[in-house]
């Protein structure tokens, strides 16, 4: 097993396990309730998904599918439900980072002078982590749960690239995937922040587990790679089946769209749509974020349209020409079909000898 990929696997699941650990600490101390920390059993899934990991892939990840990254959702969600849920019992002031900043600096330098005469650098050591920690507890709950969020979404894209590939997915792959994570996660943090944080929404418990709900749901799209690779199929399999055809030329283009439509713009607008229709609140960005949603699932039933006629009309013409219409996604297992069938005809011609020379001696006599 390579090194590098070796401390990739693991870093990144490490990276993992203590950001989730981060929101079962602020769980617990929002609850004020020791047995929150019974979540974080929920990381063993990962530490044993490591395992099968190192021991059956060498480390690299599966096609189509991310398990670490799964497994992350699985951890780190419900402490975001807890928190969203608990969210506003704990007063901002209007400008909290300079009364910590004065605090904790007091705290250390009292911390730092009742060390001196003790027992030295060890409990100087304590002392400055406890301190630490208690200004951390301090910090505004909001304030908390919105860099939680927002580290949970960099550290989703940040972990995938630096996730062992597969030997399925090339890099090029990778690097287009991760330029949609970016975009997609910039959708679901501008989602959750600008739909959670509306006054008449928080009143509502309802409202507020529907929005999270479609929250989750638009999560599930990270551990899934199949926005940058295409679906195999056979020739002659899906020479019968024109919507076998269809999925296996555009799979790629087809999940794009389905995303849109399905988990992440299409859930959206229905919730804004909600919120503007049924409940009547109104805002500016609201408005403009429905709007925007409109636009989208718009653009992506036209690109639908597109992707259909195209391959109607592909096929049309490849049936008035008598060709059998195939699947061209797969160019090197066509190229290698055809470089093989001309071998074989290489060979026949060479083991049949030319008529010219097997009529030479009969001229001659």
């Amino acid at each position: 097993m390579e090194l590098m990929v070796l401390l990739n696997a693991l870093v990144t699941r490490l990276l993992f396990v203590l950001h989730s650990l981060i929101g079962v600490w602020r769980v617990t101390a929002v609850k004020k309730e020791p047995k929150y920390w019974l979540l974080a059993l929920l990381n063993l899934l990962l530490c044993l998904e490591t395992g099968l990991t190192l021991k059956f892939k060498q480390g690299r990840g599966y096609k189509w599918f991310s398990p670490a990254i799964f497994l992350y959702l699985i951890c780190i969600v419900p402490s975001l439900w807890l928190l969203e849920i608990h969210h506003g019992t704990q007063y901002c002031g209007n400008e909290p980072g300079a009364v910590q900043v004065n605090v904790s600096n007091q705290d250390f330098n009292q911390s730092r002078e009742s060390s001196h005469g003790s027992e030295g650098t060890d409990h100087h050591i304590i002392q400055t982590a406890k301190v630490f920690v208690n200004q951390l507890s301090t910090i505004c709950e909001t304030v908390w749960t919105l860099a939680l969020h927002q580290t949970f979404l960099l550290l989703l894209v940040v972990g995938r690239w630096l996730l062992p590939i597969g030997v399925e997915i090339t890099r090029d792959q990778l690097s287009q995937l991760l330029l949609m994570f970016v975009g997609t996660a910039a959708d679901i943090l501008e989602f959750a922040s600008e739909t959670l944080d509306i006054e008449d929404v928080r009143k509502n418990y309802a409202l507020i587990n529907a929005i999270l709900a479609v929250w989750t749901w638009s999560m599930l799209q990270f551990p899934l790679d199949l926005a940058v690779q295409h679906i195999g199929c056979k020739p002659s399999t899906s020479a019968r089946r024109i919507p076998s055809l269809l999925l296996c030329r555009y799979s790629a283009e087809l999940w794009n769209i389905g995303v849109s439509l399905f988990i992440q713009d299409g859930p959206f607008f229905i919730v804004r749509s909600i919120l503007m229709g049924h409940f009547r609140i109104f805002n500016q960005m609201l408005v403009f974020f429905t709007a925007k949603n409109i636009l989208v699932v718009t653009l992506q039933l036209y690109r639908l349209a597109v992707i259909t006629l195209d391959f109607r009309t592909t096929v049309l013409q490849k049936s008035r020409k008598g060709e059998v219409c195939c699947c061209p996604c797969e160019p090197y297992e066509a190229h290698a079909h055809a470089t093989g069938r001309q071998e074989n005809e290489m060979k026949e011609f060479v083991a049949v000898p030319p008529k010219e020379e097997s009529q030479a001696p009969s001229e001659d006599h």
